[in-house]
């Protein structure tokens, strides 16, 4: 099916943002970092997409802003405690942080059982064309309700930080990209024909990608290579690697998080903003 005909044929299957963590995340016994909405808006909202409303969750400073926009991309699991919580850390640095749930019009996370079971449902059924398009619409939702359309960056994580570099090479108008372990080899269909590994040389923005030096599913010749192909095209790309770290070693909710370099990358993150013009 082409994009064009996905995009006018999607139905919105998620409503509301899902409780708690998907049974599909291994899980730990509580959140290792939990950020109070203390001097903080955050709530679950409606952004208006093509095709419907996605639901999704925003955090930024009390006040009128404008705030510099940050959006916010989720991993495969839903814009659960854990991604709404890394939008408060940003609305707490300043940020008006947003995290749409892009994956609504494909199916409940929530009630999905496995990692194979959401790529197969949900994640490849998920038009790239799409996926650019939905976080546009969040970009000028969030301009339209306190953000500053001309501070804007992105940060995502795993499946996120794939969408990310993508977005990175899709806008014009974003300022700094955070890929938290985006893999960078990707599966490709006719509707997700791009691998970042592919189009890096043509981000349209400075990108920062941090990786676990024990991931098992990025490679270190795939960074290398990533990094080659953006050097070559005179453009502007960061990539750190924690040895002792795994894949998703930033998630406090999961067994992989790895404090010390969870911190580092955080701080690591607020420099990138900064210095690339988003805060």
């Amino acid at each position: 099916m082409a994009g064009a005909e996905c995009l006018a044929r999607r139905v919105f299957v998620m409503t509301s943002l899902i409780s708690g963590l998907s049974m599909a995340t291994t899980r730990v016994v509580a959140q290792a970092v939990h950020t109070d909405s203390a001097g903080l808006v955050a709530a679950e909202v409606k952004i208006p997409v093509s095709g419907g409303d996605l639901p999704g969750y925003v955090a930024h400073p009390d006040g009128r802003g404008p705030f510099p926009i940050v959006l916010v991309m989720e991993e495969i699991f839903g814009v659960d405690a854990y991604i709404q919580d890394v939008c408060r850390r940003l609305a707490k640095a300043g940020y008006l942080a947003v995290a749409p749930e892009v994956y609504a019009p494909y199916g409940n996370i929530g009630a999905m059982t496995s990692v194979p079971e959401i790529f197969t449902r949900i994640i490849s059924r998920a038009p790239d064309e799409a996926l650019m398009g939905d976080l546009d619409s969040t970009a000028k939702w969030a301009a339209q309700h306190g953000g500053d359309a001309n501070r804007l960056g992105i940060i995502g994580f795993c499946r996120g930080g794939r969408a990310a570099w993508l977005y990175a090479v899709h806008s014009s108008r974003v300022k700094a990209a955070v890929a938290f372990y985006g893999e960078l080899d990707t599966a490709t269909s006719p509707i997700q024909p791009q691998r970042p590994m592919d189009v890096a040389g043509d981000i349209n923005c400075p990108v920062l990608a941090l990786f676990g030096g024990k991931d098992q599913i990025i490679s270190k010749a795939d960074i290398d290579a990533t990094e080659t192909a953006v050097k070559k095209a005179g453009k502007t790309a960061e990539m750190v690697i924690y040895p002792d770290a795994g894949h998703g070693f930033f998630s406090d909710t999961r067994p992989s998080y790895v404090k010390a370099d969870a911190e580092d990358a955080w701080t690591r993150t607020l420099r990138w903003l900064k210095k690339y013009g988003v805060s």
